[in-house]
């Protein structure tokens, strides 16, 4: 069999015999360059594909977020408190065709009112007349009523476009992972976990694959790396062992963004003020072991470590999460 040439550039030493091609076939496998295909369900490779896509995607829509955020304080600042969310369609095509405070004052209130009302035709008369009159106050409180640097509106301009297409990539990502999941029994089984969210759950489900390539929970932790390291040497063993942070960090982080949403406080109705866990028995252990000592990350990893156990057996029962026989 021949390797690549990412596989082999992937070991320090260039040397080649039957018991380093065989070491590397296991490394290949361990790392999912070489998994057998009988054993991906082509649903779940697309998911996987979809979800890893929508966080490159989102990754750089962050950046571009920041990027943008940096042009617009040095020409509009104020601009930031007119729209509830400055990232909305209504917003950034507001100002896309008024970018500075000169040209609000220029057209004057009525005519942003009007266009406001195009450009959201959805929202009343009477919300667009609103965001027309804060838009004008904040105009006149800016603090850059002239822009000397014509770059900064082209700046502006580029990013402001940029972003309504990622939002448009992201939402097209989103309904195709939306719809593919939902046809993945182990979606549902997954997403029956308090606190565990559909594109939690997506990224879960795609990133472990084909649950019967683990025969122990043990190896599904190692996969996510989320196994403590063992360090010895000699006589000596290792006391602080951190985890390995070896196989799929996007499984990884998920389980860490999936502890955090299920020990969070959350109302149990809007009508009372009872506040309750989302999920009750992880909440448990978290402030056990934190009542143990355990630093908050340590006690996090341990819950993720728990949870993994627990969607492990899902998984392997076909059966959704209940309180009373996890």
């Amino acid at each position: 069999m021949s390797f690549s040439y990412r596989a082999k550039s992937s070991s320090l030493r260039n040397v080649k015999t039957d018991i380093i091609d065989a070491r590397h076939l296991c490394e290949l496998y361990y790392k999912e360059d070489l998994e057998p295909y009988k054993k991906r369900g082509i649903q779940l490779l697309n998911l996987r594909n979809l979800s890893r896509q929508h966080e490159n995607i989102t990754g750089i829509y962050v950046q571009t977020k920041l990027q943008f955020q940096a042009v617009l304080d040095q020409v509009f600042p104020e601009y930031r408190g007119v729209f509830g969310d400055l990232y909305s369609v209504v917003s950034l095509l507001t100002l896309l065709e008024f970018p500075t405070s000169e040209d609000i004052l220029a057209v004057g209130e009525e005519t942003v009112a009007n266009r406001i009302n195009e450009l959201c035709p959805s929202r009343s008369k009477k919300w667009a007349n609103t965001q027309a009159e804060k838009l004008t106050a904040a105009s006149a409180r800016n603090p850059f009523q002239r822009t000397l640097y014509q770059s900064h509106i082209l700046s502006l301009e580029m990013y402001i476009k940029m972003l309504l297409e990622y939002q448009k990539h992201l939402s097209k990502f989103e309904d195709e992972i939306d719809a593919l999941a939902k046809e993945i029994e182990e979606y549902k089984i997954i997403q029956s976990i308090p606190g565990i969210g559909e594109k939690i759950a997506a990224t879960i489900i795609s990133e472990i694959g084909e649950i019967e390539r683990f025969n122990h929970p043990k190896k599904l932790v190692a996969f996510a790396g989320i196994d403590p390291s063992i360090f010895e040497s000699g006589k000596f063993k290792g006391t602080v062992n951190r985890i390995t942070k070896r196989g799929s960090g996007r499984l990884r982080h998920a389980l860490y963004m999936a502890v955090k949403c299920a020990i969070r406080d959350c109302r149990k109705k809007k009508t009372t003020d009872e506040i309750i866990p989302r999920n009750k028995r992880l909440r448990e252990f978290y402030d056990k072991k934190r009542e143990e000592g355990k630093p908050f990350k340590v006690a996090v990893i341990a819950c993720a470590n728990k949870l993994l156990h627990w969607i492990y057996a899902l998984l392997k029962s076909n059966s959704p999460f209940q309180d009373s026989l996890v």
